[in-house]
């Protein structure tokens, strides 16, 4: 017998760690469980008690993954997104009926054993010697919740999951040394509670809360004994006795549960044999999960949110970390998403776009000085049927929008003026502006190689009637494409590109904007919360702020989790954003978006429509709002809205004032419906000179029905027409440099004309 070492002997973990490694080892106590079919002599060991006590003794119990839930802004529920859908739960919130029928079944000597259960072995060994292979096995709960653990923390990885499963030695050998530390560290009742946690009850419930929430639509509290029966039967095969597929298996394995809880007296059997008696009654809450189920249309805002999370260093320092946070889940995650702005939003499209129309459209809300997305919305429903989509029209690719965003037509001539602006360019700037020109050449870029228009490339306006020359108020209202482009290559490309990274104007692609003249008419693609907030930049007087989804998070233990704030920087003066925020209050008051214009407070913003007619914009904004509506083709296939029916409604030509403009007007009328109006500050912007000598006149044609207005290529053309409804009010008019009249230039002076009784231009 060897000696006792100085101090003592083996305390009772080791001495049970001592005892289970030679009986492992020698082949005895795991015969016929971990390996079918293997005899008391089949597993002889191959190695010694040292290499029992090799294995690290510190189990590292991973956190349990659970739902996170997203909120809007009021506290709202937005959706329930989860890795595996639990919610953990203590053992007080748990019914009594459910603790002793799942003991009853997976381990009935839980409470009298340690970590395995000796009694439990020898009869297991015994039986499966009689029946020839693995009939009984002898895992005591502690060792199921291990195993459990291993499974946890393989996560989605199915390689890891089946070694956790793996029936082997070795890892049944690990499982039961950690489990002798699992039950010196724990406890029974701790045990317990971790355990109907994380095992897994089938139909998508991992934890008792959202296997009594799934079969039953009840917290676990609640549960009575005949359900509790049912649910501690499924656990051992979930899918063999899934009541809700075969309710006669699930109702033969309840009524097992219910008579060993009978035999065990944990009940009467007078209780057990009524509750055999009950049918199976199932109130099933089908599993819910992801963006799909976002409520108030936010699905695309809802994975929006998530992006955001899984882009941000501040989560993690890898996007594999920030995953992982992620799938964990047990967040609640409050966002920016105003519930006012996303029903108005949601009700503005409908009534616009339908679902299955060749076109989509796309709305994003912004307020200034904040970054805060407001709201979020496309005609295309997120999801995977007919008509439904998972690109998020409204974001970057990286955030999971299209590959390259959409061309803005002349929404971008905002950033060409402004860059002017700032370098000195005076607001009463005029240009030849002729009907039709060459590209100037050479024009100035960021290096020392200018652009030279060596293919002769030519722009030219929307209609004859358009000759200049023109100054910058005119040509902003009229959206005079040769203006712009003489403006761009007069001001030189670096100031423009160096204005639209300040305003955070960046291909939705997340390519560099190229230096080409070509740019002033929105020819490269962007994504609609990139214009919305760069337009929020005008209406915060200069002020860029980024764009921020998330207002807080805390864990499944209530720890507040840091969150990034937006970052608000100027790119440019006041008087710059000022001068800008006059120019399109004459958009909307008597140019190109006279149909978009607010009538309750001043409102400002472009339009926009690209070559072919593929892409239709309006981008506007009051001083506490800002958004941005883009209307056309969300596939691979390029739709040209020219004679198509949207939304009901026939167009002979779609343009950015027309139908985009209309959605926006409707959308923030309703966002902003009850709350405050705050005017811009502007400045004055004298007129400049009418178009020169030889031009056409503008004829004032009315349109064809159903065609609210014309304009083309990239910038909108020539309005012209009979005015309607929905212009600015007219102190918005006054401050634009206007007369007051929303349909036009007074040509009587001091004599008030009522609006529409004169040729206004066409919206």
């Amino acid at each position: 017998m060897g000696k006792k070492r100085s101090g003592g002997g083996l305390t009772g973990p080791q001495q049970a760690a001592k005892f289970l490694g030679v009986s492992v080892l020698s082949g005895v106590v795991l015969a016929g469980i971990a390996i079918p079919g293997a005899g008391a002599l089949g597993l002889a060991a191959k190695g010694t008690v040292e290499g029992f006590d090799e294995i690290p003794a510190n189990l590292k119990t991973p956190p349990l993954s659970q739902r996170t839930t997203i909120l809007d802004s009021e506290g709202g529920l937005i959706a329930t997104v989860y890795s595996r859908d639990r919610q953990v739960v203590p053992l007080t919130a748990i019914s009594p009926y459910m603790q002793k029928a799942i003991v009853a079944i997976e381990d009935s000597r839980f409470y009298e054993h340690g970590a395995i259960d000796l009694k439990g072995i020898l009869r297991a060994v015994n039986r499966n010697a009689q029946e020839g292979g693995a009939a009984q096995g002898a895992s005591t709960l502690t060792q199921q919740y291990v195993k459990n653990v291993f499974v946890e923390e393989a996560g989605d990885d199915e390689t890891k999951v089946r070694e956790a499963q793996e029936k082997s030695l070795g890892r049944k050998i690990r499982e039961l040394k950690y489990s002798i530390q699992v039950e010196e560290e724990l406890g029974k009742k701790k045990i317990l509670e971790n355990y109907l946690n994380i095992t897994y009850f089938g139909q998508q419930a991992y934890g008792i809360e959202s296997a009594a929430h799934r079969y039953f639509s009840k917290p676990a509290k609640d549960l009575t004994l005949d359900e509790s029966a049912l649910l501690a039967g499924v656990v051992q095969s979930p899918s063999r006795f899934d009541p809700v597929n075969d309710s006669q298996e699930a109702m033969k394995r309840r009524n097992i549960v219910l008579q060993r809880m009978a035999d065990m007296k944990d009940v009467s059997q007078a209780e057990a044999d009524a509750a055999k008696l009950k049918p199976i009654q199932l109130k099933v809450t089908k599993p819910k999960n992801g963006c799909i189920t976002a409520v108030k249309g936010a699905g695309f805002f809802c994975d929006y949110v998530r992006n955001t999370f899984l882009d941000d260093t501040a989560f993690g320092k890898t996007r594999e970390e920030r995953a992982k946070v992620w799938n964990q889940g047990g967040l609640t995650v409050r966002t920016t998403l105003d519930p006012q702005s996303q029903d108005s939003v949601n009700d503005s499209i409908k009534d616009h776009v339908d679902q299955d129309d060749k076109v989509a459209t796309a709305v994003t809300l912004v307020q200034p000085g904040t970054g805060r997305v407001l709201a979020m919305g496309q005609s295309k429903p997120y999801g995977f049927g007919k008509n439904e989509t998972q690109i998020n029209f409204s974001v970057d690719k990286k955030m999971g929008g299209s590959n390259f965003g959409f061309p803005t037509g002349s929404t971008f001539k905002a950033f060409v003026a402004a860059a002017a602006i700032e370098r000195g360019t005076p607001p009463t700037q005029s240009y030849p502006s002729p009907n039709e020109m060459d590209y100037p050449s050479p024009v100035q870029t960021c290096g020392d190689k200018p652009w030279v228009n060596t293919a002769q490339d030519q722009v030219k306006n929307e209609t004859e009637s358009e000759r200049g020359p023109y100054g910058m108020k005119e040509a902003m209202a009229k959206s005079v494409n040769t203006y712009f482009v003489e403006m761009i290559s007069d001001t030189g490309l670096c100031p423009v590109t160096e204005m639209t990274t300040k305003l955070g104007v960046i291909p939705a692609n997340g390519t560099k904007l190229p230096e080409v003249p070509a740019i002033a008419l929105g020819t490269e693609g962007m994504s609609p919360l990139t214009m919305a907030n760069a337009y929020a930049t005008f209406a915060n007087r200069g002020v860029y702020c980024t764009p921020v989804a998330i207002e807080s998070i805390t864990d499944s233990h209530g720890k507040a989790l840091t969150v990034p704030k937006s970052k608000c920087d100027r790119a440019m003066t006041e008087k710059t954003a000022d001068t800008i925020n006059t120019l399109l209050l004459g958009v909307v008051d008597s140019g190109t978006g006279q149909q978009s214009g607010l009538t309750d407070r001043q409102s400002a913003g472009k339009t926009g429509t690209t070559d072919s007619r593929y892409n239709a914009w309006f981008v506007g904004y009051t001083p506490n709002m800002a958004g941005a509506t883009w209307v056309g083709s969300g596939g691979a296939k390029q739709v040209s809205m020219e004679n198509i029916t949207i939304g009901g409604q026939y167009y002979d030509k779609v343009f950015g004032g027309g139908l985009p403009g209309p959605i926006w007007k409707q959308a923030v009328s309703g966002a902003l419906s009850g709350r405050e109006a705050p005017s811009f500050t502007t400045v004055n912007i004298p007129d400049s000179a009418s178009p020169a000598a030889g031009g056409k006149p503008n004829t004032g044609k009315p349109n064809k029905p159903g065609n609210p207005g014309r304009d083309g290529k990239p910038g909108d053309g020539q309005p012209g027409g009979q005015q309607t409804a929905g212009g600015a009010t007219a102190a918005g008019a006054t401050a634009a440099g206007g007369t007051g009249n929303a349909g036009g230039t007074n040509p009587f002076p001091g004599i008030s004309i009522p609006p529409g009784l004169i040729g206004g231009r066409e919206q």
